[in-house]
């Protein structure tokens, strides 16, 4: 089956930075539209930021203008560059594919484990 797995959480102060990576494997024919979530202890998952094959991006106000998606479609990765990272950030961040299964040729979905970001002095 389809596995999407995340890398690159961990401890930072204010104002830092982290990139986290989020790989996808199996039998995927093409991936649509990938993303990332987070989710705050006590909140709702939110769409962070998301990005189209052709290279179309989506972001939550909150972290416009700090955060950037970007992709690297030969390898069906996707990456989350975060800077001026602040204490509000602090999350599980989870990827999300849409992908046309290399098996059925049908429209499917999955989500990454999950990796922590924390933002704190």
């Amino acid at each position: 089956q389809v596995q999407l797995v995340e890398s690159g959480g961990g401890l930072v102060q204010p104002g830092g930075s982290l990139r986290l990576s989020c790989a996808a494997s199996g039998s995927i024919f093409v991936i649509s539209t990938m993303g990332w979530y987070r989710q705050a202890p006590g909140k709702q998952r939110e769409l962070v930021a998301a990005i189209t094959r052709g290279g179309s991006t989506n972001y939550a106000d909150s972290v416009k203008g700090r955060f950037t998606i970007s992709r690297d479609n030969a390898k069906n990765t996707v990456y989350l560059q975060m800077n001026s990272l602040k204490p509000e950030d602090t999350a599980v961040y989870y990827c999300n594919a849409d992908f046309i299964s290399g098996r059925t040729l049908e429209i499917d979905n999955y989500w990454g484990q999950g990796t922590q970001v924390t933002v704190s002095s």
